[in-house]
């Protein structure tokens, strides 16, 4: 198994940055990517930008130019760094892991962390 805990969150300015960290224990080596989610009140969970275990990222749109996600190891420390962060941002944050473990796909989540972007 793996577990997540992710920290950084709180309330900012619009304009204004946050750095999120998500931190992984346990079966670590079997991560193929890290990824972060978030959910707006009212609205569905998600994807917001992901890294593999060979460095290589995504981003969603509406996050490009803005958040960039980095890892020192992308198995184990994961972080969004959110810059010129938007009152849409507002949302709670989950860092998402998906494990691939004697053949079986399993995917893994922190318990989020909140995001408040005030105008």
């Amino acid at each position: 198994q793996v577990q997540l805990v992710e920290s950084g969150g709180g309330l900012v300015q619009a304009g204004g940055s946050l750095r999120l960290s998500c931190d992984a224990s346990g079966r670590t080596f079997t991560i193929n990517h890290i990824a972060w989610y978030r959910q707006a009140p009212g609205k569905q969970r998600e994807l917001v930008a992901r890294i593999t275990s060979g460095g290589t990222t995504h981003y969603i749109n509406a996050v490009k130019g803005r958040f960039s996600i980095s890892g020192d190891n992308p198995k184990k420390k994961v972080s969004l760094q959110m810059n010129s962060l938007k009152p849409e941002d507002t949302a709670v944050y989950y860092c998402n892991a998906e494990t691939v473990d004697m053949g079986r796909v399993m995917d893994y989540w922190g318990k989020g962390t909140l995001v408040t972007v005030s105008s």
